[in-house]
């Protein structure tokens, strides 16, 4: 895939650019690692300040790189203001709290007694430098959610973004720089997937973080488990929202849309299959297609917009191969289901919505990352949760009931990296996100995200001897 930005609203290549060769690749390399010598005994007041002064040069920068984001990848202008807001936001969080949340941590002295030692402490250290292996739909903030607790750590990152949204990935590297960060501690590698490799099998690169498919998650843990260098994945989801006859049927119909069409549909948390009990599916079924019919499909760049096109003509295809599948196979489309007829350029899609869903259509099992929505009937409880399981996924989930008892059971049997009660899933600095199953492992955000790229080192004290 070339190194391009092409507007996926006109399919235009406005850019390209050239992959760095060997010798870059070396010359990055090498910095890093020496960059990481260094910063890796600053003080947290020091990372605090450059992280707080690079919050502060992203919010200057607001309106020029949400442009940037919605010309490379298409999400709506509004939305990339707000993914902008949340990256600065992240930084300031990292900056307030990553010396708590790394602090030095004393086992009681009664617990290690007999292991000889008169005091012990856990101390987390940087492990140096990290590989970053990102996707588009989330230019900024993906990166960002990495960058901010690996530098403040006190690890230095390498950036290989999405060969769709270079500028952005620019945009990072110079962001660090401008901020202060001493030179090598954040650097972008424009380079193809297939440069990876030797990358990551670099002696210097201690760990690698990657957002993004399941095949290259699997190609990245691969790689870096035969090296024995730590990993954390964010892979795919497949999110069940579901919806208890107790549920706030209208805010849960509201916010269904917003989280099915996020992004224009490609974000690993939307909500992607519906599960409704059968006391509230016909209510819920037709709001929400109606809902999800008035949408606004057009230039991201309009305020008004609602939903804008998807990234690519790959994912447009991806997608239509789906919908046309079920379609196929006996599924009704309540609305949408075709590419819109006023939009001739770009890589448009209708929003849909899909019922009489079953077992033999790949939509059942696969995940859909554009605005399409599959809705299911159950009876029960039980029947839901089999159903929200009933994917090879774990990343998130929603549910929607005011029942204490229907929570806690969801809560113990969903199997997903977060249940989201009455509302939509999102990420926040604050809380630890990630999934199981394929939908990978680790944690980003909050303290265990922090920790992640971290040494946790045991630190033993022996008794001195007498008259030392």
């Amino acid at each position: 895939m070339p190194i391009a930005t092409v507007n996926p609203a006109t399919g235009e290549t406005l850019s390209t650019f050239d992959e760095l060769g060997a010798q870059e690749i070396e010359r990055r390399l090498a910095a890093a690692a020496t960059a990481f010598h260094h910063y890796r005994t600053t003080g947290f007041a020091v990372r605090a300040e450059l992280m707080n002064r690079a919050a502060g040069l992203l919010d200057a920068d607001q309106e020029t790189i949400a442009r940037t984001m919605t010309t490379e990848m298409g999400k709506p202008v509004a939305a990339a203001r707000a993914e902008a807001a949340k990256c600065a936001k992240a930084m300031r969080w990292y900056a307030a709290h990553a010396e708590r949340l790394l602090a030095d941590e004393t086992p009681p002295a009664d617990e290690t007694a007999d292991a000889g030692a008169v005091r012990a402490r856990v101390r987390y250290r940087p492990l140096g430098v990290v590989l970053a292996v990102m996707p588009w739909n989330f230019p900024l903030w993906q990166v960002v959610r990495f960058a901010a607790p690996a530098l403040m750590a006190g690890n230095v990152g390498l950036l290989k973004h999405a060969s769709n949204v270079p500028q952005t990935a620019l945009y990072l590297e110079d962001l660090f720089r401008r901020a202060g960060f001493p030179a090598g501690c954040f650097q972008t590698l424009l380079v193809g997937s297939r440069a990876v490799e030797g990358i990551l099998r670099d002696a210097r690169v201690a760990a690698a973080t990657l957002t993004g498919s399941e095949p290259a998650g699997r190609s990245v843990a691969a790689i870096a488990g035969d090296e024995i260098k730590k990993t954390v994945l964010e892979l795919g989801g497949s999110d069940p929202y579901i919806v208890m006859p107790s549920a706030d049927l209208e805010r849960a119909v509201r916010t269904a849309v917003t989280a099915r069409v996020q992004n224009n549909g490609q974000s690993c948390i939307a909500a992607k299959r519906f599960i409704v009990h059968a006391d509230v599916h016909e209510a819920f079924t037709e709001r929400f297609a109606s809902r999800m019919r008035a949408l606004t499909v057009g230039d991201p760049m309009e305020e008004t917009t609602d939903v804008g096109p998807l990234a690519s003509e790959r994912g447009r295809a991806d997608l239509e191969e789906l919908v046309d599948d079920a379609l196929r196979r006996g599924a009704t489309a309540l609305c949408g289901g075709a590419r819109p007829k006023d939009r001739p350029l770009g890589w448009f899609y209708e929003p849909t919505v899909l019922t009489g869903i079953t077992p033999d259509m790949r939509i059942h099992r696969e995940e859909t990352f554009g605005p399409v929505a599959t809705v299911y009937r159950v009876g029960g409880l039980g029947e839901a949760v089999e159903l929200a399981n009933d994917t090879p996924f774990g990343l998130s989930s929603n549910v929607w009931t005011r029942d204490p008892a229907e929570q806690e059971r969801f809560a113990r049997d969903i199997e997903a990296g977060g249940v989201f009660f009455n509302g939509m899933t999102a990420s926040h600095p604050a809380l630890p996100f990630g999934g199981v199953k394929r939908s990978g492992y680790g944690r980003e955000l909050s303290g265990h995200g922090i920790r992640e790229f971290c040494n946790v080192t045991t630190l033993w004290y022996g008794a001195e001897p007498a008259g030392a």
